[in-house]
């Protein structure tokens, strides 16, 4: 199994400007992301950037670097740039690792391309938890997955999905109390990595934005739109959160420290 970690890196943030190179235990936070995905089955790790910063902070501590334009509209622009730049075979798999994930187990690098070879059928694969909370179902900001028992994704959605019509009735208010998970249906989170077919990113550049993913703000929705196939596995190990604000970045700061001191 050969597969390449494209890890996007942008300067620009709008909570934490700069965060690539944010110092964590006395490297900068990108660092910290290709060390994890070399530690993965990878033959390659490419960092993509359109920032002259990260790149030279990339290049420092020896990581491979494809400059990309600044233009983009998503990430998945990106990565397919990275495919046309280092000319990919259409079955090669490519493993997107965002470059704010500092802790990202390597196992879950391995899974997610193990599943694509597992699934030929499916373009993309990609991860989830199950939720255990209401709150977290009901919450916009929490992707739920509904997948059948191969593993395909039906549908990805902000919403509480699937809805439980009997227990949940018209005007529920999760907040007073009122509406608890039922039992027996699995409600599960959507784990943003994603392994692709270097062809199915060829399509993805190509393909009209979907009504669906307009609607609910969600990349993977155009795909399923225009009829690839979604493999959804449940992560074999829980993943940690990755690094969105200064508190977030305290909290890995902090964490590292601690393993250090054991």
């Amino acid at each position: 199994m050969s597969f390449t970690v494209v890890i996007p890196a942008r300067y620009a943030s709008s909570r934490l400007p700069g965060k690539p190179l944010a110092d964590i235990a006395g490297k900068p936070m990108i660092q910290h992301v290709c060390e994890r995905a070399r530690e993965s089955e990878a033959a390659r790790v490419v960092v993509a950037t359109d920032d002259e910063r990260i790149r030279d902070a990339c290049t420092a501590f020896g990581a491979e670097v494809v400059m990309t334009s600044p233009d983009h509209a998503s990430g998945t622009d990106r990565l397919e740039e990275v495919v046309r730049e280092l000319d990919l075979d259409n079955d090669h798999r490519i493993i997107n690792v965002q470059g704010d994930e500092p802790l990202i187990p390597p196992v879950l690098i391995n899974q997610v391309a193990e599943n694509l070879d597992r699934y030929p059928e499916a373009a993309i694969a990609t991860l989830c938890e199950r939720l255990h909370d209401i709150d977290s179902v009901f919450n916009p900001n929490v992707v739920k997955v509904v997948f059948d028992e191969q593993g395909m994704a039906h549908y990805f959605s902000r919403a509480p999905i699937p809805w439980a019509r009997d227990q949940w009735p018209a005007g529920i208010r999760p907040e007073r109390g009122d509406v608890s998970l039922p039992e027996g249906i699995g409600y599960f989170r959507h784990i943003g990595i994603y392994g692709y077919r270097a062809s199915v990113l060829r399509d993805f550049v190509a393909w009209p934005v979907a009504p669906t993913e307009r609607a609910e703000s969600l990349e993977q929705l155009r795909a399923l739109y225009h009829g690839a196939r979604i493999h959804v596995d449940i992560a074999s190990v829980k993943p940690p959160a990755g690094v969105d604000t200064e508190t977030d970045l305290d909290r890995v700061r902090a964490w590292l420290a601690s393993t250090r001191e054991e």
